[in-house]
């Protein structure tokens, strides 16, 4: 890595990530961010990093800086990631919901920093396998600041190596059909879900009321105030008796004290206290 990268240039990019995104890049992170944007430099036919930072700051153009800004987010995902949000989702949640709802009414999850689609898709077989009703009844709202994950969504094909990753085999066969090389979700349950762009540290669009809100593995990655803002908004756009799931290392607590942290199933979820 260049001098002027570790310096000034470094210090460039971690501005435009965090005025574009509210993700924080600490300092020690250029490794990655060299990592992360050398196939992107490669790509215009630059020598490395510092040129393609150079060229940006004195010429900004709008396709290389939102290239800059999405290879420096994190798409790490997989099936059932980390299990017991899925697993709390069949036997706590939707049991719940079924008994304060009326017989039929829509049911409604936002999978928030979808990726890839892996965790929307989780979902929508999940509930597909527990609920007669499930293809007509629930609706998933995935969204993601990439515009390459979001049609990644859409598409809902993945490669075997994807599918490797936490997928069940029973639920491979019922789910999914082979095209190529990858594998695609059936039609039913790619109509359950719509994909669309979304940064989360901006105003949201129209969104909601949502039932249950997964916004796992994202809080991680601002500081405390943009926090704050995040859980503010997510919690505006849920019902009063809605669930929210974070990752394993995030919380509410010290945070956004508007939320009551409860057992679900093996774990933890969040949901609006009330009077907050």
């Amino acid at each position: 890595m260049t001098a002027s990268l570790a310096t000034s240039g470094f210090d460039w990019v971690c501005q435009l990530v965090r005025r574009e995104s509210a993700i924080v890049l600490a300092p020690g992170k250029e490794y990655l961010v060299e990592a992360r944007l050398m196939p992107l430099a490669r790509q215009l036919g630059l020598s490395g990093v510092a040129e393609l930072v150079e060229r940006v700051r004195a010429r900004p153009e709008p396709a290389i800086t939102r290239g800059i800004v999405e290879a420096l987010t994190t798409n790490e995902t997989s099936w059932f990631r980390d299990g017991d949000p899925f697993t709390a989702l069949t036997g706590t949640v939707v049991p719940a919901l079924q008994a304060a709802r009326r017989p039929g009414e829509p049911i409604s999850i936002w999978s928030a920093a979808c990726s890839s689609g892996q965790e929307a898709y989780t979902i929508a077989m999940l509930l597909a396998d527990s609920l007669p009703s499930a293809t007509t009844r629930v609706r998933i709202t995935a969204t993601d600041l990439s515009r390459a994950m979001v049609d990644r969504t859409r598409a809902g094909r993945f490669s075997q190596l994807e599918v490797n990753r936490g997928l069940p085999a029973p639920m491979l066969v019922r789910h999914f059909s082979r095209v190529g090389a990858e594998w695609e979700i059936s039609p039913a349950l790619r109509q359950m879900v719509t994909a669309s762009e979304l940064n989360l540290a901006g105003p949201l669009p129209r969104l909601g009321p949502f039932d249950v809100v997964y916004l796992r593995n994202v809080l991680i990655y601002f500081d405390p105030p943009t926090k704050r803002e995040v859980l503010r908004k997510v919690r505006q756009v849920m019902r009063p008796d809605g669930w929210l799931f974070l990752g394993a290392a995030e919380t509410t607590l010290g945070v956004d004290d508007s939320w009551e942290r409860v057992p679900c199933g093996r774990g933890s979820a969040y949901r609006p206290m009330k009077g907050k």
